[in-house]
């Protein structure tokens, strides 16, 4: 259980260093994201980044645990 509260932590560390990047990619305002602004209201919801989020790590822990 240790090993892997770890390497979730390092996973989320990496993401948190690389979003800048990934924004400047574009994730994060891919079509199906749900934004809906008014005035001093901002309501966001990324569903398609999520799912493509999860896609790609569960891809990885899939290859991980192989």
């Amino acid at each position: 259980m240790a090993k892997w509260l770890i390497t979730v932590g390092i996973v989320l560390v990496v993401l948190g260093l690389a979003w800048p990047l990934l924004a400047k990619l574009g994730l994060g305002s891919l079509p199906g994201d749900i934004r809906y602004e008014r005035k001093g209201y901002t309501f966001y919801f990324p569903v398609t980044t999520s799912i493509l989020v999860s896609l790609v790590l569960t891809l990885i822990l899939w290859i991980f645990r192989r």
